[in-house]
């Protein structure tokens, strides 16, 4: 699926919309340049799940945890990972993940994980393109081509010049 995102609303509705339809359980690595809006697109995802005070740039942390509820009830964790500054995948094992407490995983950077993360459920492209971005998205699971359908049907999508790719 390609999107042009013309706005930072645009980019933000994206993340709206990827919240209202996810998985119980979901991985989603984030790729593009310095600047593509990864982690605007994180925030928005993240703020749409319902967390709440400041959503943190993982950039210096590496990983940003943020715990979701489902009403009042715990419903698991979100994990903001930026792997931008790691020099190895091995450096993974320093920053504790225990992947039995995560139901959403949003990756920057996941090729320098290498095999060390769980793969993608979806797969999302970011690229600037003069004053706005484009985004693809690509489904890597079952769970991932699911999800994807309900984003193609989704009338706000639709709207943000949506082509199947």
């Amino acid at each position: 699926m390609r999107l042009q995102l013309d706005s930072a609303e645009a980019t933000d509705v994206l993340g709206q919309r990827m919240a209202q339809w996810r998985p119980p359980a979901a991985v989603i690595y984030l790729q593009g340049d310095l600047g593509a809006g990864k982690s605007t697109l994180a925030r928005a995802l993240l703020r749409s799940l319902g967390v709440q005070g400041a959503i943190r740039s993982p950039t210096y942390t590496l990983v940003e945890r943020y715990p979701l509820f489902d009403g009042e009830t715990p419903a698991g964790e979100a994990w903001h990972l930026d792997l931008y500054r790691i020099a190895d995948a091995a450096e993974l094992d320093f920053l504790g993940l225990d992947e039995a407490q995560v139901t959403v995983w949003l990756v920057e950077w996941p090729e320098k994980a290498g095999t060390g993360l769980p793969p993608p459920d979806l797969h999302v492209a970011l690229e600037t393109r003069g004053s706005g971005r484009g985004a693809v998205l690509e489904a890597r699971t079952p769970v991932g081509e699911e999800w994807l359908r309900f984003l193609a049907a989704d009338a706000q999508l639709q709207s943000l010049s949506v082509q199947k790719t």
